[in-house]
């Protein structure tokens, strides 16, 4: 594997620590900015909406720039408005840098999705996806813990300073590493989108959105499903979350090593092991052992099936290489925007603290029907109905 790919990891993990670090900031934050503490989880829900809207904008605005410069002006973006962000004494300001650096992510991940997959031969496209994939899952086992105890010790604006930091180390490998050179000439805008509309790819897409809004329907609500179903005592909901980040982290790892060669094997049985789990989970969600043994399970199978979903786009969006990226990476922000807000509306609606659980099941449910027509529509000469060869 390039070492220019691991860089691109590097980066993400960065990236994914500021996505998800404000869950553990949001009262310090609104204590010492004088805002409301729904006010301040609008940071969080701004950053999502910037990370779907952004994807597929940023990727037609660098589309004709070499891949080197889109990267490093979208992770200098990204880390510019962190240190605007560590200064300013303004909730507005502040609102408004997560926006910005939520298009900036968004620009950059799809960039280095595409680019991590040119830089492997065909059959490690798969790995270098996960390991790109992989940089979100450490952030949520190393980076958000550590945000929130930084924020804890040194305020919240340290936690800020601590993402630009790491920006910077990210920055320089990358310039080191990725080719500079001018990319071939793209193909127009209409040629990709007209390719990224092909039915078996609309499919997948949705699959993946809903494979991660079950994923962050649930996580989302760990904390009080962990203290007030389960039994478990406040010290045990870190725990709980590092070990989804490090299922997570296991499972992209297994997903990278081993789906280039049964892609329809490991997406179908992910998908169909998934949806039991989630019911498993909501049936057993008062036993302390079930709930820290689901926690890194689930962890693991949805972030692995994710990447094999990820894998998909890209081998049926041969045809947009510059815009694939851009779609993988809203699928996945539609989901984790989309999650949350059900598995809200439930437990809103009286449903209890297992309900965001049944949320889950339930989508995963939606998943696997979507998910079999994606990896059923194959015709018997060995081609999809979108053309792209046939595979196990």
């Amino acid at each position: 594997m390039p070492f220019a790919v691991y860089a691109l990891g590097l980066a993400v993990f960065a990236q994914g620590t500021s996505e998800f670090m404000l869950s553990g900031l949001v009262s310090d934050i609104a204590a010492d900015l004088q805002v409301s503490i729904p006010a301040a989880g609008l940071l969080t829900s701004a950053f999502a909406v910037g990370m779907i809207a952004g994807a597929p904008l940023m990727a037609l605005f660098s589309r004709s720039w070499p891949r080197r410069r889109a990267l490093l002006f979208f992770l200098c973006v990204f880390g510019a408005v962190h240190v605007v962000g560590a200064l300013t004494p303004h909730y507005g300001v502040l609102l408004a840098t997560r926006v910005v650096g939520a298009l900036a992510n968004a620009g950059f991940w799809a960039v280095a999705l595409v680019t991590a997959v040119s830089l492997v031969g065909p059959g490690a496209r798969a790995r270098a996806t996960a390991v790109v994939v992989g940089g979100v899952t450490v952030a949520c086992v190393a980076g958000v813990p550590a945000g929130a105890v930084l924020g804890g010790h040194l305020g919240w604006r340290s936690a800020f300073w601590a993402v630009a930091l790491v920006c910077v180390p990210a920055a320089v490998v990358i310039a080191r590493t990725i080719p500079g050179g001018r990319r071939s000439a793209p193909a127009s805008a209409g040629t990709e989108l007209r390719a990224l509309t092909g039915p078996r790819l609309l499919l997948t897409l949705l699959t993946s959105a809903l494979v991660q809004g079950a994923t962050f329907c649930a996580f989302s609500y760990v904390e009080p499903l962990a203290t007030r179903v389960t039994g478990l005592g406040q010290g045990w909901v870190p725990v709980l979350l590092a070990l989804f980040g490090l299922g997570s982290f296991i499972g992209v790892t297994i997903t990278g090593r081993v789906v280039d060669a049964r892609p329809v094997a490991l997406t179908a049985g992910g998908l169909a092991l998934l949806a039991v789990g989630w019911a498993v989970f909501a049936l057993t969600a008062g036993s302390p052992v079930a709930t820290v043994l689901l926690v890194l399970v689930q962890g693991m199978l949805a972030f692995g099936t994710g990447t094999a979903l990820m894998s998909w786009v890209f081998r049926l969006a041969a045809d947009a290489p510059t815009l694939s990226g851009s779609f993988a990476t809203s699928a996945f922000n539609v989901g984790a925007a989309l999650g949350p807000w059900l598995g809200g509306l439930a437990i809103d609606a009286g449903f209890g603290f297992r309900s965001p659980l049944w949320v889950s099941a339930l989508l995963m449910v939606l998943a696997l029907g979507t998910g079999w027509t994606v990896l059923g529509t194959r015709r018997s000469t060995g081609r999809s109905r979108d053309g792209v060869p046939a595979v196990r």
